[in-house]
């Protein structure tokens, strides 16, 4: 794993309270050269299918046909299960290699809809399976379903508790919210609560088209289990990680958790810290971030340390200094990220004028950073960003509300936890209402409110 760190300011002025934001940079291992007589290692992969009743036709049709897919997809090595959850359980294939694809595909095809959402405890049941055959190498559950849950846990927060334990024992959770039905609220925080991804299908090729999207990416992790612990020093009174990523304090200093990376991915981490006004001049240490990993194929643990630091000057010398424009722009689009969180939340409850207010305001921010003419990648990043805001605010005016909080969480959990991870599509025209313009990200094409 590379990692490189860049400050916004490596000066402050003694005596003076101020604020310290780091971009870190990292780029995961290559995807290690097999030789004839290498094999790729095993990969584990539960699925935990809503089969109810909403479920029926194209919804669950289309399901099946990426999960078909998907077994074709794997090697007989490779580990698969299937959970089908209504308000009851089923283990439609229990955990384990693919020997006999042909009857793990008759299994699945088998899956008819009927019956409540007991999302729990197929989730719950899903890593049961998962943890009984993962081993050394994890594994990844894969949580797809269009309702709301009505039956089991329905609290977001408790549900993410549960998904953070499992992550703890080498199970990452992704969800899948098909339709305009399910709980974003629930989907997102079991994926966050997982460091694994939340996607949005509202059609179904766009959910087969996703499904085949995370096979290929578990196909090529060659880093799991990531994580950084931010280790402060006494001259910093708190640490905000910016990311939206599951965060835990320990005895140590701050832990976020940052998943599985693809081989090759590049992802960016946004941390700032205060720093309260300090009495000695000189090289003073902000805090040492310490990263680490499992290396695939070979489970090979490391652990790198980054030490941070900041020179204490007189105030005259500290005026001068100039914030890197990268590191600032990088902060400035991560709290963006948080404001489409807030909306998403604020839609989900039908609160639409603060929903609102924070698109706009975000908007404007936006705006204001593209007027300050920044280098031309990060003006295209601004500018996508602009249209991605323009399009929520859109489709709120229009009243298509559950499809704007949906898009809100999926897009600002993407651009947050999995910040620099090249998605399947770019996202929609905001200027264009009209379903299937091109550039539109699978699950969120703009429509008039007559069309929903």
């Amino acid at each position: 794993m590379h990692i490189t760190a860049h400050l916004d300011v490596e000066v402050v002025a003694v005596e003076t309270e101020d604020e310290v934001s780091v971009l870190v940079e990292l780029t995961a291992p290559s995807a290690a050269a097999l030789t004839d007589d290498d094999a790729r290692p095993p990969r584990t992969l539960q699925v935990v299918l809503d089969r109810s009743g909403s479920m029926a036709g194209d919804r669950l049709g289309g399901a099946i046909q990426a999960l078909l897919g998907l077994v074709d997809r794997l090697d007989p090595a490779d580990n698969f299960g299937l959970v089908a959850f209504d308000d009851r359980v089923e283990l439609t294939v229990p955990a384990g290699t693919l020997i006999d694809k042909h009857d793990v595909k008759r299994a699945i095809g088998a899956v008819t809809p009927r019956g409540g959402t007991d999302l729990s405890a197929g989730y719950l049941r899903g890593v049961q399976e998962a943890r009984r055959v993962a081993g050394p190498g994890g594994a990844t559950v894969l949580l797809i379903s269009d309702g709301h849950a009505n039956v089991g846990v329905t609290d977001p927060e408790v549900l993410a508790t549960v998904a953070a334990d499992a992550h703890h024992h080498g199970v990452s959770t992704s969800t899948l919210g098909y339709g305009l039905g399910y709980d974003e609220r629930i989907m997102s925080a079991l994926a966050r609560g997982g460091a694994g991804t939340e996607l949005f299908a509202e059609e179904p090729d766009s959910a087969v088209a996703l499904i085949a999207g995370e096979v290929e990416g578990l196909l090529s992790l060659t880093a799991q289990a990531a994580s950084v612990l931010i280790r402060v020093s006494e001259h910093v009174s708190a640490v905000h990680v910016v990311n939206d990523l599951s965060v835990t304090t320990t005895g140590d200093g701050v832990l976020a958790e940052l998943g599985s990376f693809y081989a090759d991915e590049k992802r960016k981490l946004v941390l700032v810290f205060d720093v309260p006004a300090l009495a000695a001049l000189g090289l003073t240490e902000v805090a040492t971030l310490e990263f680490s990993y499992v290396e695939l194929p070979t489970l090979t643990n490391h652990t790198v340390a980054i030490p941070l630091h900041v020179n204490v000057v007189p105030g005259d010398q500290a005026a001068g200094r100039i914030p890197d424009a990268v590191v600032r722009t990088e902060v400035l689009y991560q709290r963006v990220q948080q404001a489409k969180r807030r909306a998403s939340n604020h839609l989900s409850s039908g609160d639409t004028d603060s929903a609102l207010a924070d698109i706009r305001t975000a908007h404007a921010a936006v705006t204001a950073a593209l007027d300050a003419a920044p280098p031309a990648p990060i003006a295209a990043e601004l500018a996508e960003e602009a249209q991605t805001l323009e399009y929520l605010a859109q489709q709120t005016e229009y009243g298509m509300i559950s499809r704007a909080a949906k898009y809100s969480s999926v897009d600002a959990s993407h651009k947050s936890s999995k910040r620099g991870r090249r998605r399947p599509s770019s996202p929609p025209q905001a200027h264009d209402p009209e379903p299937g313009s091109s550039g539109r990200i699978p699950g969120a094409p703009p429509v008039r409110p007559d069309q929903e």
